[in-house]
């Protein structure tokens, strides 16, 4: 199979994902990206098309810490940093948008911590 191929059916899994989950008011969504060298999560509201909380490997409150950006270690370091962030801007529950991607690795680890963190869905 090639990229191409990949690519499209990656699209088509993330289009399938976007038609069922919505981020509300009370519920905003958890949207996470993978890159091969970072992770970022993003907390959106879409009734307002808002983003309201993000953080990535990128973070300079990161950065410092981090031996690798695309290691579980970052991602579950993300996830705690989302998570304490979302405390701050008092969000407590949101829906889970792993963009496509299976339940598993860096999205998992990040996904564990932010729960961890307080963040319930």
């Amino acid at each position: 199979m090639n990229s191409a191929e990949k690519n499209r059916q990656l699209a088509r899994r993330q289009q399938r994902v976007r038609q069922r989950i919505f981020g509300t008011d009370m519920r905003p969504r958890l949207n996470v990206f993978r890159s091969s060298g970072h992770i970022y999560a993003q907390i959106i509201n879409d009734l307002n098309g808002t983003t309201l909380v993000s953080a990535s490997s990128l973070d300079k409150a990161l950065r410092t810490s981090l031996k690798s950006t695309s290691s579980i270690v970052a991602a579950k370091a993300v996830g705690k940093l989302l998570a304490e962030r979302a405390k701050n801007a008092k969000v407590h529950a949101v829906v889970f948008d792993r963009g496509g991607r299976l339940y598993h690795g860096r999205i998992k680890a990040l996904a564990e911590a932010s729960r961890e963190g307080g963040l319930q869905f």
